[in-house]
């Protein structure tokens, strides 16, 4: 039971982001120009990497959330320094969760927080460029295209028949041919993700105490784990309160929100298992780096992190996380079911 609790609590947390994020990838294959995302995105390493990472970090999207947005960046013509900078700052920090850092954290978690997504995302991204780029895979259903009453004419083809058509066909791109593309990965990140809830609680953690080992323990914990930079806040105020190092706590509020199952198994996929190993060892050790960092400034400046435990803040009303639960199960489901029928 405590199991399915789980699983139902993480999917409405998930569910209205990912909504959110499977709109903007569609919007985006739809009117944004390929070559100006080619352009301010795709040449170049440490140009794109930067872009990227400023542009995501204010963006109010999770670890899954991101997905979808990042593959339509990745399939419009952003390279894969930019897609992963893009998907390790966006999900790390944003407004809401530096706000709520502020309140249970104190000022100082509340500036190192951003300004560590904003390094781990950076230095990955760098790190992914090393790599040889690979042309992105095409979508498993490609986009219907409607001619309407079309003859052998060109001119009869050069305009849309309908103002509606690009609305229509980002939705599809993004409910059917996203959707089908992430959906097997997303399930299998929210099903571990509540088994390691379950099982493993973030904040039995606690009991370890500081140290480099919990530093470890604190990656391994939060790299498969979904949970987004806002409902991650707390668990840490938790975590600090009972006893663990600043520094670590900055490690779970790093690799928690970056990755889980769901967006390595779609990097794998979409850009190749040399990107995720590279994806992988750069938020780790990027995270490890400032966690240490953390700690050593702290104690030489003689600075206090308190924490202030409060239960999470909901920033959206339960109508709206059901409302966008039920409408992605329904999309997903047809995803399922089309990828049954295909076989």
């Amino acid at each position: 039971m405590a199991f399915l609790h789980n699983l139902m609590a993480i999917y409405l947390d998930a569910a209205f982001w990912l909504v959110i994020g499977l709109l903007f990838a569609g919007l985006l294959k739809a009117w944004m120009p390929a070559d100006l995302l080619q352009r301010q995105l795709g040449q170049g390493r440490l140009a794109p990497t930067l872009k990227a990472a400023l542009i995501g970090a204010p963006l109010p999207l999770c670890s899954c959330g991101v997905l979808p947005a990042a593959l339509g960046l990745r399939r419009a013509g952003a390279s894969n320094s930019a897609t992963v900078s893009f998907m390790i700052a966006t999900p790390e920090t944003g407004p809401d969760s530096i706000a709520l850092s502020y309140a249970l954290l104190g000022p100082i978690m509340a500036v190192a927080r951003p300004l560590a997504a904003l390094f781990s995302a950076i230095t990955t991204g760098l790190l992914t460029s090393l790599i040889p780029e690979t042309p992105p895979l095409p979508s498993t259903l490609p986009v219907a295209v409607a001619t309407g009453n079309c003859c052998s004419n060109s001119d009869c083809c050069s305009k849309p028949t309908n103002q509606q058509q690009p609305l229509l066909s980002s939705l599809h791109y993004a409910f059917v041919d996203m959707l089908d593309d992430i959906l097997l990965w997303l399930a299998a990140g929210l099903i571990l993700a509540a088994l390691v809830m379950t099982f493993i609680p973030p904040t039995a953690l606690a009991e370890v105490g500081s140290g480099a080992l919990t530093m470890l323990l604190m990656l391994v914990v939060g790299i498969p784990m979904y949970i987004c930079a806002t409902a991650s806040t707390p668990l840490a105020a938790a975590m600090l309160a009972a006893g663990l190092s600043p520094g670590a706590v900055l490690v779970f509020l790093l690799a928690g929100p970056a990755t889980n199952l769901a967006t390595m198994g779609v990097i794998g996929k979409e850009m190749g298992r040399q990107v995720l190993l590279a994806y992988l060892l750069g938020i780790a050790a990027s995270s490890l780096l400032m966690g240490v960092a953390l700690d050593v400034l702290l104690e030489d400046m003689g600075w206090v992190v308190d924490a202030t435990v409060a239960g999470e803040q909901e920033w959206l009303p339960d109508w709206l996380k059901y409302l966008a639960g039920v409408g992605l199960l329904t999309a997903a489901l047809a995803s399922a079911r089309r990828s049954l029928s295909q076989r």
